[in-house]
Parts: structure tokens; C-alpha cells; sequence
């Protein structure tokens, strides 16, 4: 029973706490935009309209909307919300560590911004062994659509999902992309930590230091920070989902379309061109940018809360 006020006291405790409750707050907010950039982003044969199927991000959110309800904006959700309390409580307690590792010995000091950036790379590296199983899912979850035949009309939880993985292509299926996704997400934590730090001290000059920006500055150096890092990985990313989104199950009829990253590259491009790189980039953004102003926002109230729950904070109005 003493073991959370004393977790709580501690710096850890804080940082990994406000992160879970950032990392919560950016599932809820941004869920529907990622569904519908997942689904632009596959090749026509995974969708059940196959060459009807929408291209633009407004005429395929109609369609969803339409023909699966509105709930089906939000399916798959349940995996990452489950895990990314853990998830990004982690990342933000690790990037606290790096950044004090990497910086100068004077802890009055913030970090500099070489050491934000070595930090957030580092963390989105080992981070990437606990994301790549739960986005695996979650994209699965994702396209299974109100007339896909592959699951004969019958809708998988994400328990169902994993079993179904494990069983038929172990556990290498379940960590299938996780080379593209260390490569995608360590260079743009890197670019995503060192975002926010520098748009951040432009909002609010001396922020850094004295941490009272107001929440509007939260808000935008968090969105601007999370667009930041989505635009320099996105094509990474187009190929992790196609790589992920196959499967094994049903190898006897159907072989693997694409072998590995550089196969699934090439043969993007070969069949639709460099323009698929960029596919659902819009969408990405414009989730990227509320997904994390509320990442940021929510973590750093929480943290401010927790190291002094009776000082109010200053929201300046913009």
C-alpha cells in the first residue's frame, strides 16, 4: 500500500504516470483519422470494393460512415488503448532519462537540444519492441470491413486476432514489420522531441526553464511537433502497414504479396507509383496535429499537477 506515494514522489513516477494520461488522451482524439489513413493507405485488393473503393480521405469516411456505421471509425481502438498507457508512459520516462543522460551534469539546466533529439531517437527505438505487436493488431482490426470474406462476415476481437496469429505464423508473425517500424520510429522520435522543445521556446521564450508556457503553447508545440515527425517517416510508414496488414492464414490460397520492405517498396511503386508513398498523408497530419496537442497538453498538466497538485497553472489566452 506505500508503494504508489512513494512512486508518485519520485520523478519517475510523475513522468511515467503523465505519460500514460497523455498517451490515452491522443488514442481517444485522433482513433477515427488513423482508421480511415490505414485503409487509404492499402493497395486496392484489400478492400472489399477492390477498384471502387474511395480515394480521397472525406469520400472514404462517407462510405465507412454509410455502409459500417459510424463505429467502425473507431474499431481497433481497444488494442492501443489498452497497451498505450503503458506504452507512452514508458516512452515519456525513458526520453526523461535519455535527455538527463545525454545532457550536462547541471540539472537546473534544461536539456539541450542535441540531447532532445539523441533522446527521442533512442526512445523510439526501444519503443518499437512494444508497439510493433499492438499496431499489427490494431491494423488488422482495422480492415476488416462489413463484407470481408477472409473472416466469412464474422468480426475478430484483438484477442481473437493474436491468438489467430500465434497460431498460425507464431511468434515472428506478430512482430511481422518490426524492422520498418524501428527505422520509422527512431528518427522521427528524434524529430518529434526536438519539435516540440524548439517550438515550444519560440511560443513562450523561457519556457523551458521556468515550464510556464500556456496551454495554448502546449497545444501548438505539440501539434506542430507531432506533424513534424509524421511528414519525414511517412513513406516508411505506407510500407509498415501494407507489410503488417497481410497474413499467413491464408497462404494456401493466397500467397504473401509483398516479402520483406524492400520488395513491398518496389512493388508499390512499380504498381502505383511514387504517389503511394504519400497516400493518406493529409489525414495523417491533420491527426497527427490534434492526436498530439493532446499528447503534450495532457502531459504536461499532469505533471505539473503531480509535482504541485495546490499551484494553479497560468493559461494565457492567445
Amino acid at each position: 500500500m506505500e508503494f504508489w506515494p512513494e512512486f508518485l514522489a519520485s520523478s519517475w513516477g510523475m513522468e511515467f504516470v503523465a505519460g500514460g494520461l497523455g498517451g490515452m488522451a491522443g488514442v481517444m482524439a485522433g482513433h477515427p483519422l488513423d482508421t480511415l489513413r490505414i485503409r487509404l493507405q492499402q493497395p486496392p485488393s484489400y478492400s472489399s470494393l477492390r477498384s471502387q473503393r474511395p480515394n480521397s480521405a472525406p469520400a472514404l469516411l462517407r462510405s465507412i460512415v454509410a455502409s459500417e456505421g459510424p463505429a467502425a471509425l473507431y474499431r481497433g481502438m481497444a488494442a492501443p488503448l489498452a497497451s498505450v498507457t503503458f506504452q507512452n508512459a514508458v516512452v515519456f520516462q525513458v526520453y526523461a532519462v535519455l535527455s538527463r543522460a545525454f545532457g550536462s551534469n547541471n540539472i537546473s539546466e534544461p536539456p539541450s537540444y542535441k540531447s532532445v533529439a539523441l533522446a527521442g531517437v533512442g526512445t523510439g527505438a526501444l519503443q518499437s519492441l512494444m508497439l510493433s505487436p499492438v499496431e499489427l493488431i490494431k491494423i488488422r482490426l482495422q480492415l476488416q470491413t462489413a463484407g470481408d470474406q477472409h473472416h466469412l462476415n464474422k468480426r475478430e476481437g484483438p484477442l481473437e486476432i493474436a491468438k489467430r496469429i500465434l497460431r498460425n505464423e507464431g511468434v515472428r508473425g506478430l512482430y511481422r514489420g518490426l524492422s520498418i517500424t524501428v527505422l520509422r520510429d527512431a528518427p522521427a522520435h528524434g524529430v518529434y522531441f526536438w519539435s516540440y522543445e524548439r517550438a515550444r521556446e519560440q511560443f513562450h521564450p523561457g519556457c523551458r526553464k521556468s515550464g510556464q508556457e500556456s496551454l495554448m503553447t502546449m497545444l501548438l508545440a505539440g501539434g506542430l511537433a507531432g506533424v513534424a515527425s509524421w511528414v519525414v517517416c511517412y513513406p516508411l510508414d505506407v510500407v509498415k502497414s501494407r507489410l503488417q496488414a497481410q497474413s499467413e492464414s491464408y497462404g494456401d490460397r493466397m500467397p504473401l504479396r509483398y516479402r520483406g520492405v524492400i520488395h513491398c517498396f518496389c512493388r508499390s511503386v512499380e504498381e502505383e507509383g511514387y504517389a503511394v508513398l504519400w497516400r493518406g498523408l493529409g489525414t495523417a497530419v491533420a491527426r497527427a496535429f490534434l492526436v498530439n496537442g493532446a499528447i503534450f497538453t495532457a502531459y504536461e498538466l499532469a505533471l505539473r499537477f503531480l509535482i504541485s497538485p495546490t499551484n494553479r497553472i497560468r493559461m494565457e489566452e492567445n
